[in-house]
């Protein structure tokens, strides 16, 4: 009885290997006869078989001399002569004690003389052999007939290897065709142009939507064609990023106006990602291309609309103050209540004027977010040429439209009160404004340097005070310190940093 296993024998391994092989249709097709009546001429044996073996049976590829399809493994000479290095050879089988008792020898075909070469791929995976059998004892094959039963055994080897090949590349090309097929049935099913390139970015393939758009016929997207369905104002700007896109291997993203197929023109968002191999090496590009362009009219027209309101929303302001300016010149006792009022008005409209719309006119105007840019439009009409009389330093911090005006209204009463009390109604006092960021807290410190003492006022404070209270504390949820300190006062004011801008 031959071993089931043997030293660094995998099953598992075995079954897996054997599996790939055409074996069925290597046997059906007698792709391996002309070698078993090779090596049955040349060692003159009236018996040669190709074996492959299996964990239960052995099975015969090739035969001449028999009948047999198969025998069980246990009654296999090839199970040992394929875990060899060379030619296995029995001279008298019922002379050796493996065998003496093996049905194949006591019965038909009564074997006495056996020899085989093992069939073992390049991994060292034994899968059978290539033998000789006869029915008398024989001396051994002389080294022509060994070295040519080796050779043999080594080409029905080749040979299955080759089908084996075949096998996976036939297997291979359908799982692309089929890959092929679903990949483009669902590309051409969805709502986006969808493309891709080679990884020297010449475009291969586009869905049947492209050619819908743009009314092109099939083909017409290979190389760079696809740029010449560009708007003109466009093309250069979108070789340009394609081709650091392919250089560099980022993300491709462009907005873009594609050509219809009757001549007019469609914002278009273009994506490209790069699919990549396990060396990281990039094997080629996938993009989509999606009708914008209800959308990018739809933004255009609310930004008319935005900046019409604005604008209109500016003229208000202006119109308050005007009449503010006009009530004072008819009731005079009025009037300096008035210029306090107007001063107010204009602080908010500096206050919209900052967060309002930028046309194309105004796109060098402050960034809208910015709460440096707000205090330096507010603090503009108290500096002096050559010489800033109000600071602001420290981090900057996002602000919104939302805590732009009580911002504006807090720090207008402060530089109003300056002005006339304080360290802005000398030539000399200057004020510095230090911002503190902070995830949870906001610190704005303002701090009056060289003007004439000041001291507490009494009571609950007049309109100014009470105003800065409403804008930090009620309006954004803060807290404000004062201290009049002998050379200038210094006002502290707590603010939470998600009251400051929508976007924290």
């Amino acid at each position: 009885m031959p071993p089931n296993t043997e030293s660094g024998l995998d099953e598992v391994a075995r079954a897996r290997a054997l599996s790939l092989y055409d074996l069925a249709g290597a046997r059906d097709e007698g792709v391996l006869d002309d070698l078993v009546r090779f090596a049955s001429q040349l060692c003159e044996a009236p018996i040669a078989l190709v074996s492959v073996v299996e964990e239960q049976f052995q099975r015969f590829l090739a035969r001449v001399g028999t009948d047999l399809a198969e025998t069980p493994r246990s009654q296999s000479f090839c199970a040992h002569a394929m875990h060899g290095h060379g030619v296995m050879e029995v001279p008298d089988a019922r002379a050796d004690p493996r065998f003496a008792d093996n049905p194949l020898v006591i019965g038909a075909p009564h074997i006495r003389f056996y020899a085989g070469a093992p069939l073992a791929t390049a991994a060292g995976l034994a899968l059978g052999a290539l033998c000789v059998i006869d029915d008398k004892p024989r001396a051994a094959l002389t080294p022509l007939q060994r070295e040519g039963l080796t050779i043999a055994a080594s080409a029905a080897l080749g040979r299955l290897e080759a089908r084996r090949t075949a096998r996976e590349a036939e297997r291979a090309a359908r799982a692309l065709a089929d890959s092929e097929i679903r990949f483009r049935t669902l590309a051409d099913t969805m709502p986006q142009i969808v493309w891709s390139a080679r990884p020297n970015g010449v475009t291969d393939y586009a869905n049947a939507r492209w050619h819908e758009y743009t009314g092109t016929a099939q083909g017409e997207v290979a190389g760079d064609a696809w740029s010449t369905m560009f708007h003109p104002d466009d093309r250069a700007r979108a070789r340009e990023q394609w081709q650091h896109s392919v250089t560099t291997g980022e993300p491709y993203q462009i907005e873009y106006r594609l050509r219809m197929r009757d001549g007019g023109y469609r914002w278009m968002l273009g994506r490209a990602l790069p699919i990549r191999d396990a060396h990281g090496r990039i094997t080629r590009w996938f993009g989509t291309a999606t009708d914008i362009h209800a959308h990018k009219i739809a933004l255009e027209e609310r930004e008319i609309v935005s900046q019409e309101l604005s604008h209109r929303i500016k003229n208000i302001f202006a119109v308050i103050a005007g009449l503010v300016q006009l009530s004072a010149r008819a009731w005079p006792e009025f009037a300096p209540v008035a210029a306090d009022l107007r001063e107010r008005v204009t602080a908010l409209g500096r206050a919209h004027d900052f967060i309002r719309p930028r046309g194309p006119a105004r796109q060098d105007a402050p960034p809208l977010d910015s709460l440096h840019g707000l205090l330096g439009q507010l603090f503009a009409p108290y500096q002096l040429a050559g010489r800033a009389r109000v600071t602001v330093s420290g981090g900057e911090v996002t602000i919104d439209d939302r805590a732009a005006t009580p911002i504006a209204l807090l720090f207008h009463e402060l530089a109003t009160n300056a002005t006339k009390y304080g360290a802005l109604s000398n030539d000399t006092g200057h004020v510095t404004v230090e911002i503190t960021p902070g995830t949870e807290t906001t610190l704005l410190a303002w701090r009056e340097h060289g003007g004439p003492p000041v001291g507490a006022p009494g009571g609950e404070g007049g309109f100014g005070s009470r105003l800065i209270e409403l804008s930090a504390v009620r309006q954004l949820g803060g807290s404000v310190h004062r201290d009049w300190r002998p050379d200038g006062l210094v006002v502290e004011i707590s603010l939470p940093s998600a009251s400051l801008s929508r976007t924290r």
